[in-house]
């Protein structure tokens, strides 16, 4: 049963209406009709509830959607806020490769166990579009020179046949997915220019005649940042991956009706601000309020003054500053911004005539909805920034970056106020104690210093979707080369953008050349620094890195800079906007205040400063208005799904009903989780006597939990690819073998900066065996634990589980044996993905800490009454201690809803999945 044959809506509230728009006649459900008829007082609600709202009135069935269901959405405006479960049903679903590899897997897998339980394997098969785009494996090998994108394409096809012809399997396996190849540009951007359509149309059955139905477009995505498509106002958020694979077989995504928090902007931005820096701005405000779990919408007046590329920008960021979304609502950039990327005109009347019908159209002057909080922001007030040196929530004034750097320096060091003064600016003078190191380069007429600028990268969907920060890029770079300064010759350069389009506008304004001058040159079209695809820096400066303890940077125009994220040998990551990345270039160190002191002198002595080669804004503004048109989209999307020579060379495995799976792969392989699956769940068990895998502190990330970048020789994952027969040189990265639940197992909670406090003071992915008492990798630990037979928690601090969607970081924990995850609290995804692989999530209660309980590691655990659980539980845990004694630690159970109660029951949401099609 596709999408389009599902049951018809109930109709409670008598709202299914018609739609004329030309000649064409469209069935929708109309909001103001279901207004008048029970659902009164639903025009006040946000935006993003009202599409929920739809999608509800749409679905109802009376056993998933109920009326109840949809009352309890008017319902929301008594107190903004719910306790409510619904069930969602988005209209499609977006991937990328990192996450949409073991997806695929994942799927295929099922067809085999569906096999062996005796059902069609036909059945495990996409009910809604999924769209897989490839963009997340290409590596700057090459950089700073005219072959770099033509290099790095053939290091990627070289690294990634086998992925890529599974790709293509699933392509030719699968109905309703769709792969977009390799170098066509960055999932989020693709969606943005070419497969958001703000308005969905299907073709749907009722009473034997097929009528098509208008609606809002959604999705959710494997990857977090599938909110970017918030900007075009279509509701999408990012999933794990197997929440993602139930959504594509047919299954409601299970979800509290959510608060919202309203940011209203007022005002425009200053001569001289990007959006890069409205959005660090946003990041740090929201952070402080503490949005997760929530919907962030925006609306006001200062919405007039923004481009739908700087919207998109803001809603990028959303699980930066923790949101589930970051909506705006259909104006007219909606429509300006559909023409300008070559959208049909037809669809484009349809979106204009289906928002204003529902009430779902902004323009000046419109009343702000009712939220559970708001938060005013004058856009006049926001300065140029950056975020780092670890968070994205961190921001720096670019005043003070030079100062808040060497701060994080002595931090980095523990060094105290104790110590010897440094010479700083007047500003800075004394704060900080003198840490500065620095030495010479092997071969080089230079020496490296702490703060010391190693990467400068503008890459990621953040950024590269908007043409205002790219342009200005393009002019920072052409207004260096007439001033005579040049790159630092320690800064690796390199531009990855997310669509082939800007390298047309680039290349139409002639800045393209001016970026190639200063090393900026074209290294690929996808992820690459901000998912840690920086490639390796030149061997000379990894060395004098390493020898010397520096502390080096990166600049990127990312999304992310955690720990250990970018690149192994830099400790100091700050995120900023393109035109800035090329600055700090140019300056080559953080400890340059670029904002007051010249960036350089020319090879007349003379000092060139920010201000003399930044752009100003109405030069940006006739550039991006002259050079991109719609040809530009219609031309570079015509073809999307043909790819170049390398992908039409590739040979597709061979098509058949289940995968032949290869037991030599290193790359893919079945994974374990189905094996041995009964017809029916058994029944949930108490956790007795569990032994501690890790004790953590706050903010642990999925970068830290999931193996990411790259692969150490000497770790778990290297050993194994080495028995295996791969060479260092082939390793590739742990994101192109997620297909493979043998190195990434062996990787996880393996990352180089977590820090597990049972082995304080040292770096890395150790824990200590109990009773043995023995140091070792987790994933060892793990496996003697295994063989033991000896159940495991993880204990955790706040936020356990923030950053990307990343689903390894809750298979992983169910491969190495771990039951429960004890932590203060979990990010949203992240929960969610732990109960969708059968692992428990539970948080402290009456303010207690593993802590504050005095826990070491070498106690054990045992936590009852599992096998009555409810949503929300009041449980307890019995910690055991090395002499006997026990200490009761009351724990409150987030398992949410019901449905999560089930798919934990199952052992995970596939295992329901597999078992409900089965039945």
């Amino acid at each position: 049963m596709t999408q389009s044959d599902a049951p018809q809506s109930l109709d409670s509230f008598n709202c299914r209406r018609t739609l004329k728009v030309g000649d064409t006649t469209y069935e929708y459900f109309s909001l103001p009709e279901a207004e008048k008829n029970g659902l009164e007082g639903i025009s006040r609600l946000p935006f993003s509830l009202k599409v929920l709202l739809e999608n509800l009135l749409r679905f109802e069935d009376g056993r998933s959607v109920t009326a109840d269901d949809i009352r309890a959405v008017r319902d929301w405006l008594k107190e903004h806020r719910s306790s409510h479960e619904i069930a969602y049903r988005p209209a499609r679903v977006l991937m990328q490769d990192f996450t949409g590899v073991p997806a695929v897997v994942d799927l295929a897998a099922m067809r085999d166990a569906m096999a062996q339980l005796g059902g069609d394997p036909t059945k495990i098969n996409p009910l809604v579009p999924v769209d897989l785009v490839i963009d997340h494996s290409v590596m700057v090998d090459e950089y700073g020179n005219p072959k770099a994108f033509a290099a790095n394409v053939e290091h990627e096809y070289e690294r990634n046949k086998e992925r890529y012809g599974f790709l293509r399997w699933g392509a030719e396996a699968f109905d309703n997915f769709r792969v977009v190849p390799p170098g066509t540009g960055i999932c989020h951007q693709v969606n943005l220019e070419y497969l958001g359509r703000t308005v969905w149309v299907k073709e749907t059955g009722r009473n034997g005649d097929r009528v098509l139905q208008a609606f809002p477009d959604t999705l959710v995505g494997t990857d977090s940042h599938t909110t970017m498509i918030n900007g075009l106002s279509v509701l999408g958020w990012g999933v794990g991956g197997i929440e993602a694979e139930a959504a594509m077989l047919g299954q409601p995504i299970s979800m509290v009706i959510p608060e919202v928090v309203g940011v209203r902007f007022h005002g425009a931005l200053n001569e001289g601000v990007t959006a890069t820096d409205l959005v660090l701005t946003v990041t740090e405000m929201l952070r402080k309020q503490g949005v997760v779990g929530k919907f962030v919408e925006y609306s006001g007046d200062g919405l007039d003054h923004l481009s739908l590329e700087d919207q998109a920008t803001l809603a990028n960021m959303s699980p930066e500053y923790g949101a589930t979304c970051g909506f705006f609502p259909v104006d007219e950039d909606t429509l300006k911004y559909l023409r300008a990327t070559g959208r049909e005109e037809e669809h484009i009347q349809l979106v204009e005539a289906y928002a204003k019908a529902q009430g779902m159209w902004r323009e000046t002057g419109t009343q702000t909805p009712e939220f559970t909080a708001v938060l005013d922001l004058d856009l006049d007030t926001v300065e140029p920034s950056l975020a780092g040196p670890r968070r994205p929530q961190d921001r720096v004034p670019l005043s003070h970056a030079h100062t808040a750097f060497r701060k994080a320096v002595a931090e980095m060091r523990g060094v105290t106020d104790d110590g010897p003064r440094s010479d700083m600016d007047e500003e800075g003078s004394g704060s900080f104690p003198t840490f500065n190191h620095s030495a010479p380069v092997e071969g080089a007429n230079y020496t490296l210093s702490d703060g010391d600028v190693v990467i400068a990268a503008i890459t990621s969907c953040t950024n590269t979707s908007n043409p205002s920060v790219l342009v200005g890029a393009g002019l920072v770079a052409r207004n260096a080369r007439e001033k005579g300064i040049a790159t630092k010759p320690w800064v690796k350069t390199s531009f990855a953008p997310g669509s082939q389009v800007v390298t047309d506008y680039l290349e139409k304004a002639g800045l393209q050349d001016d970026l190639d001058a200063l090393g900026f040159n074209l290294v690929g079209y996808g992820c690459t620094t901000c998912i840690g695809n920086s490639g390796p820096l030149d061997e000379p400066i990894s060395k004098a890195i390493h020898e010397n303890d520096l502390i080096a940077s990166a600049v990127l125009s990312g999304n992310r800079n955690f720990e250990g994220r970018i690149n192994p040998d830099v400790r100091a990551n700050y995120l900023a906007s393109p035109p800035l990345v090329v600055a700090y270039a140019l300056a080559g160190s953080l400890n340059v205040n670029i904002a007051a002191d010249p960036i350089d002198k020319n090879e007349a002595g003379e000092p060139i400063y920010l201000k003399d080669i930044w752009p100003s804004t109405k030069e940006i503004a006739e550039i991006v208005r002259t050079t991109i048109t719609p040809e530009m989209f219609k031309t570079r999307y015509a073809d999307v799904f043909k790819g170049d020579e390398h992908w039409r060379a590739l040979s597709a495995a061979e098509v058949t009903v289940t995968y032949n799976w290869n037991d030599e792969s290193t790359y893919v392989q079945r994974p374990p989780f189905f094996d041995g699956m009964s017809a029916e769940p058994k029944p949930v068990s108490d956790i007795e006597g569990a032994r501690i895998l890790g004790l953590f502190g706050d903010s642990i990330t999925t970068d830290h939990i999931s193996p990411a970048g790259a692969i150490p020789r000497s770790s778990p994952a290297g050993q194994y690819l080495i028995s295996r027969g791969v060479e260092h040189r082939d390793f590739n990265s742990f994101g192109a073998r997620r297909g493979n639940h043998e190195v990434m197992m062996r990787g996880t909670f393996g990352n180089i900066r977590i820090k597990n406090q049972m082995v304080p003071g040292v770096e890395g992915g150790y824990t200590v065996h109990q009773p043995s008492g023995e140091q070792m990798p987790i994933y060892d630990a793990a496996m003697r634990y295994a063989e033991q037979g000896t159940p495991l928690v993880v204990f955790a601090g706040k936020e356990y589980g923030t950053g990307s969607s990343r689903d390894w970081a809750a298979k992983g924990t169910r491969l190495l044996g771990v039951q429960a995850v004890i932590a203060e609290s979990f990010e949203r995804i992240h929960r969610s993905n732990l109960i969708g692989m059968g692992v428990l999530p539970l948080v402290f209660d009456q303010g207690q800490t593993w802590e504050t309980a005095g826990i070491t590691g070498k106690e054990t655990v045992t936590i009852r009454g599992l096998d009555n659980l409810k949503p929300g539980a009041k449980l307890t845990a019995e910690v055991t201690f090395e002499d006997g004694s026990v200490k009761e630690l009351p724990l409150v159970c987030r398992i949410d809803t019901e449905d999560e109660l089930t798919y934990y029951r199952n052992g995970g949401i596939l295992h329901y999945v597999l078992r409900r099609l089965t039945a």
